[in-house]
């Protein structure tokens, strides 16, 4: 009896909790519509109700972190659909941070790089507009355009005083997500610009022509200004480096849904000298490449600090036919450290020499630093 009336009296305080909860609930949704109905009666210009209301929903969303955000229809339509020439763009992956546009890495080859646009940089204005204030997938639109027509975009770029202004032509962006050559006699070197769908089976292709050649008996994966991609290439490709051991784990709410990826046995180089380029521009599946070949001791990581995006996103469509981009977990690396706003450190740090600096050039001081480095 004593144990029915505890439950009955537990489940009192509970039930009366959530309804507290409820009720505060529908106190702010009322709230919210009596600001709405102020701004609709008292603001200085009319407005577009829908446009606030969206505004709105991304402001919850971009409350909870940089990559989460609303996708109205037509948004998530354009991201959906595959441009067949009509429309170019600059090639640089970009996120939020505090309210602003921030340059994740530029794109090999990109209009955006071969101007001088370079990871970190804060894009201020698009064509005289302003940038602070508008969502992430406003921007994009605004940077979006006919292949062959010209773009001004205005950054700011942290230890220049002035704000910098570029003239881009848009142009159609082709991604070539593997590059090699050898280096010297003995160096096979790779260049890893994004995780696509083929891109482990491209870089096991490479590195097999590479063994062929019996003098090459050492290797540098650059992964500087490569944004990420597929989690599971990420996954295949540092499992080619690494003989036994967890890769990377990603942890949500749900524990059901917590996962963990561990290396197969066999290295594809066999054990051999391996340095890793990272920068600032290298992010997401990047980081999971980067810290697990670090963590079990098996690469030199040489460069600079990467970005910090270490969450998965996840898109959940909406019955108006848009969507919300969702974080829903975190990647964890096998030390058990989160790369979330952390990033990796490399071993050796390396800064950009000058302002001409361009990866792969004669002016790639990081990739010089590497080469002497195996060579001793």
């Amino acid at each position: 009896m004593k144990f029915i009336i505890t439950l009955l009296f537990y489940f009192f305080i509970v039930g009366k909790s959530l309804a507290e909860v409820e009720k505060n609930i529908y106190k702010k949704i009322d709230l919210f519509s009596e600001v709405l109905s102020k701004i609709d009666k008292e603001y200085v210009e009319s407005i577009n109700q829908s446009d606030v209301m969206d505004a709105a929903i991304n402001g919850v969303l971009q409350s909870l972190d940089p990559y989460s955000s609303y996708m109205s229809p037509e948004i998530l339509k354009e991201m959906q659909t595959e441009t067949k020439g009509e429309f170019g763009g600059l090639g640089i992956e970009v996120g939020m941070e505090a309210g602003v546009v921030k340059v994740i890495s530029p794109i090999d080859g990109s209009p955006a790089e071969a101007v001088g646009v370079k990871a970190g940089d804060y894009i201020v204005k698009i064509n005289g507009t302003q940038v602070q204030g508008k969502t992430l997938s406003e921007a994009v639109e605004l940077m979006r355009g006919p292949v062959g027509s010209k773009i001004e975009i205005t950054v700011r770029r942290i230890g220049v005083r002035k704000a910098l202004t570029f003239n881009i032509i848009r142009d159609i962006i082709e991604i070539k997500s593997v590059k090699s050559k050898v280096l010297g006699d003995n160096i096979g070197y790779v260049r890893l610009t994004s995780f696509n769908d083929n891109s482990s089976d491209q870089l096991e292709d490479i590195v097999k022509d590479f063994k062929k050649n019996k003098n090459i008996n050492k290797y540098i994966l650059d992964l500087r200004n490569n944004p990420g991609g597929l989690l599971s290439q990420a996954i295949k490709i540092t499992d080619f480096f690494l003989d036994h051991g967890e890769i990377v784990s990603t942890k949500s709410r749900k524990k059901l849904e917590n996962r963990k990826w561990f290396a197969k046995k066999g290295d594809l180089i066999n054990g051999k000298s391996l340095i890793v380029l990272i920068n600032y521009g290298s992010a997401s599946a990047s980081e999971i490449v980067a810290g697990a070949l670090k963590d079990h001791k098996r690469a030199i990581l040489l460069g600079e600090e990467t970005y910090g995006k270490g969450s998965v996103q996840s898109i959940i469509p909406l019955q108006n036919k848009g969507a919300i981009r969702l974080t829903v977990s975190k990647y964890y690396l096998p030390s058990g450290e989160s790369i979330s706003e952390v990033g990796v450190t490399p071993d050796i740090e390396i800064a950009e020499s000058s302002d001409d600096f361009k990866i792969n050039t004669k002016t790639d001081n990081q990739l010089d630093f590497a080469i002497k480095l195996l060579t001793g």
